[in-house]
């Protein structure tokens, strides 16, 4: 089995086909969207292919060490631009493509008008080990 990153963007991703964003959804909207997707997590739990999920707020900070002694440096030019992550899910598969069609139903959860978002999910594997140092 395999572990991937199933990654939910704000902004970063390319625009979804119902590209409409969240704060604009209606309550009703907003509540079959958590649905899907407790559904879905559910569902993967059943067959032992469910490791975690979680939701992120949409405000958040981009850091980095500025030298020694210094502050650290927060955001940065055009902090409007950078990528945002609205959620992630994981997920222990026993293939790529295994891993491809799950992202693809993920894809499919409602959004405004109760209609599929069609969003791009970002499919990312976990690394098998850690890297050695040999000499």
């Amino acid at each position: 089995m395999a572990k991937y990153l199933l990654l939910k963007h704000y902004r970063g991703a390319p625009a979804s086909v119902n590209d409409v964003p969240m704060d604009q959804w209606t309550p009703e909207e907003l509540s079959a969207h958590v649905q899907y997707m407790q559904d879905f997590a559910d569902r993967l739990e059943g067959t032992g292919e469910f490791v975690d999920s979680h939701a992120l707020s949409p405000e958040g900070t981009f850091v980095r060490y500025d030298g020694e002694g210094r502050p650290p440096v927060t955001d940065g030019p055009f902090a409007e631009t950078k990528d945002l992550i609205a959620g992630w899910m994981v997920i222990d598969v026993e293939t790529y493509e295994r891993a491809l069609e799950l992202a693809g139903e993920l894809s499919a959860a409602p959004g405004a008008g109760g209609k599929p978002i069609h969003e791009w999910l970002e499919v990312r594997p976990f690394l098998a080990a850690h890297p050695t140092i040999t000499e």
